[in-house]
């Protein structure tokens, strides 16, 4: 594996009440050579038009990007103008955070609509996701940013518990929608997103998506990793995912490994560096 550097710190919550709810993962990953493309400040491309790099290229690979609880599809946004000025069709999907299997169905229905190659994503939460949804024949790599990868059977619930509980789930809290859970949102910042700016920090923290506690709770089916190549950017100031509970995830699914101190949002904060190992997993497959 190789590693590499970047960020810092957590993203996510537990409620007592119900079943028992966990962890949500980061991972944050480096490369290189995207940052010019960040200072160029291109303009974003619609979702659905594959727009050209440097070169006037385009490799006709879609990116499908999941997001983790706590937050929704804005959480990309940030890293998509960079994959899209690196040629690629980016669709960032909203899932609902209402049930595992509910949010692996609304991201097939996302690769679905989409034709060619199909690189997957997903950051936290969304790893289990992507695991699910990863099965789908025009998938062709994962890549879990800080996030959970399970096997079949298991739950991100069961797994966490492996590990000593992180400061960030000490405060998942029932939020104001009923039966969801959020991370509490004074304590969001340092555990969640520690490195961005502390104002910005508390826009976030008060514009949270709640999800469903059993989403930690319910179990993985058939795992996409176990015949797809895998990538993982273990996120080493992870207040929400212990970072270790991140390299066993990522050592057992034989990932491409990098490891960057950030914080759990990986994307909000290092969007360069989450590119850049997202670019490296569209290259299955091509020579060179």
């Amino acid at each position: 594996p190789t590693r590499s550097s970047i960020s810092r710190r957590t993203l996510f919550k537990h409620v007592g009440g119900a079943a028992a709810a966990t962890a949500f993962a980061s991972s944050l990953q480096a490369f290189a050579p995207i940052r010019g493309a960040q200072a160029s400040g291109g303009q974003p491309q619609n979702t659905y038009t594959n727009t050209k790099d440097a070169t006037g290229g385009s490799s006709g690979t879609n990116i499908v990007l999941v997001h983790g609880a706590f937050v929704d599809a804005s959480s990309w946004s940030s890293v998509v103008p960079l994959l899209q000025h690196a040629g690629h069709q980016i669709l960032a999907v909203q899932i609902p955070l209402t049930s595992l299997a509910d949010d692996i169905n609304v991201t097939r229905q996302a690769l679905a609509s989409l034709s060619g190659p199909t690189v997957l994503v997903g950051h936290s939460y969304g790893g289990a996701v992507i695991t699910g949804a990863g099965n789908a024949s025009n998938v062709v790599s994962l890549v879990y940013i800080a996030a959970h990868a399970l096997a079949e059977g298991e739950s991100a619930a069961e797994i966490t518990a492996r590990y000593p509980t992180t400061p960030g789930v000490k405060h998942f809290v029932p939020s104001y929608r009923q039966g969801f859970i959020w991370l509490d949102p004074p304590y969001f910042p340092q555990t969640f997103v520690a490195d961005i700016a502390l104002a910005r920090a508390r826009v976030l923290a008060v514009s949270q998506k709640p999800i469903k506690p059993s989403c930690f709770t319910d179990k993985e089916g058939p795992a996409a990793w176990e015949h797809l190549p895998s990538w993982y950017a273990v996120s080493t100031d992870d207040q929400t995912i212990d970072p270790n509970q991140e390299r066993w995830m990522a050592k057992r699914i034989h990932a491409t490994t990098s490891e960057i101190p950030s914080s759990h949002a990986s994307p909000v904060s290092h969007p360069v560096d989450v590119a850049q190992i997202i670019l490296a997993a569209t290259q299955v497959g091509k020579k060179g």
